[in-house]
């Protein structure tokens, strides 16, 4: 069965040669992976609210759409478990651009007659990933000041789920 490689392989920020044309011979890359990420935006967005808190990232790191998508899908459930969806607003800040490669580099019997080794080895689309820079904003969250405790919460368990360190920031809306 084939498995997902482990995530540390494409953290390091990378500017490789992603290029997609609407013609397919002028593509480098010729597929565009879908995005996997069901929605950007959950809660109620037409109220306004008095505090916004942002899961900030403290250094530059690619991350993966698998690993967004669990971070929301992990702070949602918290926050519909312990309040309505009428009691805030949540919204994921970054999108997935940067195309992920992989050079599949056979080993074993037989394997000389499937590889052709670094020739050729841009390697094919395997995923997609969000580059994400020192400061930037991953996810923000709108609640009134009596569930501020809760959204912060909601907030630590998404920063477990993303592979950098991440910090609170709270905004009080004017």
């Amino acid at each position: 069965m084939a498995r997902m490689r482990k995530g540390i392989a494409y953290r390091k920020f990378e500017r490789p040669n992603t290029r997609i044309s609407k013609f397919r011979t002028l593509s480098y890359v010729r597929i565009d992976p879908h995005i996997k990420i069901a929605r950007f935006e959950m809660g109620e967005p037409n109220k306004k609210f008095s505090y916004t808190l942002n899961l900030v990232s403290k250094s530059p790191v690619q991350i993966r759409q698998e690993s967004i998508e669990s971070a929301r899908m992990t702070s949602s459930r918290y926050l519909e478990k312990n309040l309505t969806k009428a009691d805030y607003f949540m919204k994921v800040r970054i999108y997935p651009f940067h195309i992920l490669r992989e050079n599949p580099l056979a080993a074993g019997a037989g394997a000389d007659r499937m590889s052709t080794g670094m020739q050729r080895s841009f390697g094919k689309p395997i995923g997609v990933a969000a580059q994400v820079r020192k400061g930037q904003t991953i996810f923000s969250l709108s609640v009134e000041k009596n569930n501020l405790e809760v959204a912060r919460k909601a907030l630590n368990r998404a920063a477990t789920k993303v592979p950098c360190s991440c910090m609170i920031e709270e905004v009080v809306a004017k």
